[in-house]
């Protein structure tokens, strides 16, 4: 109903003899407002619905220019209230929408059936219980059943029987060789080993890792009928089947089967006459040279991208059939180490051929599929050699990711996950120290993708790019595995948040899979021929997404067939279309529906474990008890009773002093602590000095490896570094003492001053988090101030002034100098000629005339 409303007012106005009509009038009026809100206001949801224990959170949209005080939660069943909550925070506008909210009722546990409400607006029906996951992956696998080459169990039938004949390869072009079988790649039925070897493997990885929540309803050739083996199991061996053909001999391996020829028209897979040779569709070799076929030649530089996905699948394979099927079993493992060499032999990409036009897997990334080859390989043999270098691999690659990044090239950055980083990590116990270093990986990663989410209210920061729901299901895994190895819950809910959008939660109010939930709002025209042609349903199938509008508006061919019937979400930002002729948006595809399978499983699994949302990884820092002094969460003076004190020496760039404090120490036996950058450490003008240091047992601590300022001087809330970016930093400080042997305590590195003495509540539970203590000096002493020079003005403060304020503290504070942290630095900028340093033995001799006992910042605080 689209009424003006001025116009209604005006009839009113003209024909109102008696306030009765104004009456009625402003009545009316209301009513049409309120049906024009409702046409305007939205709440988005997940609709396969939500955990009793994990997190529930919508998001409220209008067009209008309204805000949002509250939101309710209603049973659905009886039609009453169960749960009021304030709004929160307003996120502004966000694509079509001038006013969103985030609506977070997971404080609310009970089971049941529920709708969301504010005002008149009312979210689709949705369930909060445990199972609300359960069957999701198993039904997902239809849709790779249905993608089957060779025998289809959707059709009955067979297809592409007649693959294939070689190109690029050692023998000569156009013979023939049998690849029949594996997954046609999505709606065209071209088929890639690196798709296919890349969803093997998360199939594999998800019946591994999540065995209980699949179901065995499918013989091994996909009809109905049990045999005994889960049926994620049974699709595995099916792409394993096809890898095995593709790489039939040590020397030999091909990359790709069909090319874009395939696309000169849609049908129902069965033979395909466009090739030149019959039924039989061309093979391209793995040669490690770039490939042409018409006018268009890839860049292809080696083959280790395609054969370290060999590796990982077979690998993997091998080790989930040594009691299940050992001959099989021994069969992958010595395919996996033929791939291995084949790979060794020549680094580089492996990227796709194509003859009618310039699209193709333009991967540009091997190091990430080796690093991800090296941990099978390990944990297949056990040898350690394979996982020397993973490390610096991943390393290498964590910025050759889509991650951060706003566009790329297709399939540039394939796969979407360093699968490597999550396995190279669980090879170490979680505690482990190159656990934690590996997942920083992650992290990094994660906490990029947040500065851009934070900002809207779907917490949307995975770029709209081809695929981009592989990608959301990729970063969601991503998360997920962060989150449960290294037990940090920091990006739980943006963990959530991508899940949440792949079924609803998102602008357009859709699920992105078809057919789920059965009853819910999903994509019923995608672009596949299977829907187009027969009405055959696709369940299961991830289609590719939201698309940058500028992106789209630039693609060929693209027409609409019918009316659009999510116009009113579309924006300048990005579009989707429930449409077959979008194949932009409404494609769905193999991969991202195996690496979605994945997700599912670890959702599903994770629900049926009933966890808490109130559980916290991170433990709470015990503070000792003495009576110690805090500023932010960080110590900052020992024990007030006690008359004690702690010197502290800091150095990053400056190290002058070194000699000096060293000779006031050895001449008067006291023990001080220092704490040095790691670039200070690795100096090695101050190799010698440091040395002395530390045989005279002073204590020696990490002040940050590059000297990073944690957060805003303005602002400390607002940090400037993520958690990963933290603890690599610190990560490498700490390498530094070891690798010198400089860590001479025996209960290890236990404390830490930071960088710029700047520091906030979060830096401290990053701290607290790899069970090191934050501390800083104690506010009002001065000393801290011996790093001005002349030139800084004011700010300048002379030794003389410094030793003055040392006395005043001690004779005006309550306490003295009990528990009092003195700061010095190590050495300063050449411009200041007063050293503070240099009245070093002048400080120590008055500590002791006042009955001070000089202590490590160890003893000082523990």
């Amino acid at each position: 109903m689209r009424l003006n409303r001025s116009f209604l007012s005006l009839i009113f106005i003209f024909d109102g003899m008696k306030k009765e009509f104004f009456l009625i009038g402003f009545v009316l009026l209301l009513f049409v407002n309120h049906i024009h809100a409702q046409e305007q206001t939205w709440i988005r949801i997940n609709q396969l619905g939500y955990t009793p224990a994990g997190l529930k959170i919508a998001v409220w949209v209008t067009k209008e220019k309204i805000s949002l005080q509250k939101f309710e939660l209603v049973d659905a069943a009886s039609g009453k209230v169960v749960f009021t909550r304030a709004a929160g925070k307003a996120f502004g506008a966000y694509g079509p929408f001038t006013q969103t909210f985030r609506l977070d009722f997971s404080e609310f546990f009970r089971k049941g059936t529920y709708y969301l409400q504010t005002g008149n607006i009312k979210s689709p029906v949705f369930r909060i219980d445990y199972d609300v996951y359960k069957g999701a992956a198993d039904f997902c696998l239809r849709y790779m059943r249905q993608q089957r080459s060779g025998f289809n169990p959707y059709l009955k039938d067979s297809c592409h029987t007649h693959d294939g004949y070689t190109l690029y390869g050692p023998m000569p072009d156009s013979s023939h060789i049998d690849v029949t079988g594996g997954w046609h790649d999505a709606s065209d039925y071209l088929q890639y080993s690196t798709t296919s070897a890349n969803a093997t493997y998360h199939l594999l990885a998800a019946y591994r890792d999540f065995p209980q929540v699949f179901g065995d309803e499918k013989k091994a050739n996909g009809l109905d009928g049990k045999n005994g083996i889960a049926d994620v199991l049974d699709e595995a061996k099916w792409g394993l089947d096809w890898l095995l053909k593709m790489n039939p001999r040590p020397d030999w391996m091909f990359n790709q089967l069909g090319d874009d020829r395939d696309h000169m028209s849609m049908r129902i897979p069965k033979e395909d006459p466009y090739y030149g040779k019959g039924f039989e569709r061309p093979v391209y070799f793995v040669s490690g040279k770039p490939q042409q076929r018409g006018k268009f030649m890839n860049a292809t530089t080696g083959a280790a991208s395609t054969a370290g996905k060999f590796v990982s699948a077979f690998a993997l394979g091998s080790q989930l059939y040594q009691k299940r099927n050992p001959s099989l079993a021994a069969l992958l493992k010595q395919k996996a180490i033929d791939a291995w060499n084949f790979g060794k032999a020549s680094p580089g990409v492996s990227q796709t051929a194509s003859v009618r036009s310039p699209y193709i897997y333009a991967e540009e990334d091997w190091k990430d599929d080796w690093a991800l080859a090296a941990t099978q390989m390990y944990r297949l043999t056990k040898n350690k050699q394979y996982t020397d270098s993973v490390y610096h691999m991943l390393s290498e690659s964590r910025n050759r990711t889509w991650i951060g990044t706003d566009t790329a090239n297709h399939y540039q950055w394939y796969p979407f996950i360093q699968l490597g980083v999550y396995e190279m990590a669980k090879i170490y116990q979680p505690s482990n120290f190159m656990s934690t270093e590996t997942m920083l990986l992650y992290d990094n990663q994660i906490y990029n993708v947040w500065q851009k989410a934070r900002h809207n209210a779907f917490y949307r920061g995975v770029p709209f790019i081809w695929c981009s729901n592989n990608l959301t299901a990729a970063f969601a895994i991503q998360c997920y595995w962060f989150r449960n190895n290294d037990r940090d819950d920091s990006y739980k809910e943006l963990e959530q948040a991508n899940f949440d959008w792949l079924f609803g939660c998102n602008p357009w109010g859709t699920s992105m899979v078809y057919g789920l939930p059965t009853n819910g709002d999903t994509p019923v025209d995608p672009h596949s021929a299977f829907t187009h042609l027969k009405n055959y349903p696709i369940d299961g199938g991830l289609v590719d997404g939201p698309l940058y509008t500028s992106i789209y508006q630039n693609l060929i061919g693209i027409q609409l067939m019918h009316e659009d019937s999510y116009a009113a979400y579309q924006s300048d930002m990005a579009v989707y279309h429930d449409d077959y002729g979008d194949y932009s948006t409404n494609e769905p595809t193999m991969d991202g529906t195996a690496s979605l399978i994945y997700l599912l499983a670890a959702k599903d699994a994770e629900a049926r474990q009933h966890t808490t949302v109130q559980k916290k990884y991170t433990q709470p820092f015990k503070r000792p008890e003495k009576k110690l002094l805090y500023d932010h969460g960080a110590v900052i003076r020992g024990d007030v009773t006690k008359k004690e004190i702690a010197i502290v020496f800091t150095g990053d760039e400056f190290g002058d002093g070194l000699s000096t404090i060293a000779k006031a120490f050895a001449n008067d036996g006291m023990s001080a602590s220092f704490f040095f950058t790691g670039r200070f450490y690795r100096n090695p003008e101050f190799k010698n000095s440091i040395q002395q240091l530390n045989d005279r047992f002073h204590y020696m601590g990490p002040h940050s490896d590059q000297h990073l300022l944690y957060c805003d001087w303005k602002k400390r809330d607002s940090l400037l570094v993520s958690r990963g970016q933290f603890q690599f930093d610190l990560n490498q400080n700490i390498k530094a003492i070891k690798d010198e042997g400089w860590d001479s305590n025996s209960q290890g590195i236990q404390y830490f001053i930071p960088p710029y003495e700047w520091w906030n509540d979060t830096v401290v539970r990053w701290c607290n988090e790899k069970g090191v203590s934050l501390f800083n000096f104690t506010p009002g002493v001065g000393t801290n101030a011996d790093y001005t020079f002349p030139e800084m003005g004011n700010s300048y403060k002379t030794s003389d002034a410094m030793m003055a304020s040392i006395k005043k503290f001690n004779e005006t504070d309550p306490h003295g100098l009990n528990g009092v942290i003195l700061l010095i630095h190590a050495g300063t900028d050449p411009r200041r000629k007063d050293k503070l340093y240099n009245r070093l033995e002048e400080l120590l001799n008055y500590i002791k005339k006042e009955g001070y006992k000089l202590k490590t910042i160890q003893d000082l605080l523990q």
